[in-house]
């Protein structure tokens, strides 16, 4: 039995992986597979991947992206969502913040540095016309740790996943004041390189098993009751989110990768742009 051990963050896009583990699809293939959640996202998963703490990351195509160009000896083997990530922008529900105007100099909640919180923190201030060299951040670990930097002043805002975020909206601890969608496919597949080169086999199973299920995991029978008892979410929530969100079974493309590193590069958050073969498989 293979050991394969996976990372990922603790939200409804992830649900096709606790379903295989859960149903023993993967041990049937003769995997054992294990999975971790990272509440706190992209960076930790990153130095998980780079402390062989995981041998695989289903992460933000961005930040691995960005972290690879610095050095984490990991490819992307797969796509895994091939729509575009909602980000939420939240302010705490009793501030005077009104529109994202209003947040132009305003400190900014980031979960840690190297993170989709930090990076679209970005890519938001670039599409408003701001100067993101004036962008300020404080480090906050996870949603529990924005929430106190927004009710304490601390931070102006926090960005994060809109409907994961949303019954915080719903009980009046954010409030929400617009929406920055990641202008790529949001999340990838990435393993580590030593894991691939020693058990490519195993790589390939778990891919093919896991793609078997994402192809029909909208057709599931009430999946979206599922997800909604799984990930603490209004049924009415889920459905919509479903509407808006694609897996995949294929590999990220070229055009993709080359876009992402023409954001980075723009902004400053990575050294120099590489072929797009230095992320992928050979």
């Amino acid at each position: 039995m293979r050991n394969i051990k996976v990372g990922g963050v603790p939200e409804h896009f992830n649900l096709p992986w606790h379903l295989c583990i859960d149903d023993g699809t993967f041990n049937n293939n003769g995997l054992d597979l294990s999975w971790r959640d990272f509440p706190d996202g992209t960076g930790a998963m990153c130095k998980a991947l780079r402390n062989k703490e995981i041998d695989v990351a289903v992460i933000l195509t961005e930040g691995i992206i960005k972290d690879i160009l610095h050095g984490n000896e990991a490819l992307i083997v797969q796509e895994y969502i091939a729509s575009p990530l909602i980000w939420g922008i939240h302010v705490a529900a009793e501030s005077n913040f009104e529109s994202v105007e209003d947040l132009k100099n305003q400190k900014v909640a980031i979960s840690r540095y190297g993170s989709g919180s930090h990076l679209m923190a970005y890519v938001n201030a670039r599409n408003l016309g701001w100067d993101t060299s004036k962008l300020q951040f404080e480090v906050v670990g996870d949603i529990n740790g924005a929430i106190k930097a927004l009710q304490y002043g601390s931070a102006g805002y926090f960005m994060w996943e809109h409907f994961t975020t949303k019954p915080l909206v719903d009980e009046g601890i954010f409030r929400r004041i617009g929406d920055c969608p990641t202008p790529w496919s949001c999340f990838v597949i990435a393993v580590r390189k030593d894991v691939l080169e020693n058990d490519q086999a195993g790589i390939l199973t778990m891919l093919k098993t896991l793609n078997e299920v994402t192809k029909k995991f909208k057709q599931i029978p009430k999946v979206e009751l599922a997800l909604a008892n799984k990930y603490e979410q209004k049924v009415e929530d889920i459905e919509q989110w479903l509407k808006i969100t694609t897996w995949s079974q294929k590999q990220i493309s070229v055009f993709e990768i080359q876009k992402v590193q023409e954001q980075l590069l723009e902004l400053d958050l990575i050294p120099e742009a590489q072929d797009s073969h230095y992320f992928l498989p050979h």
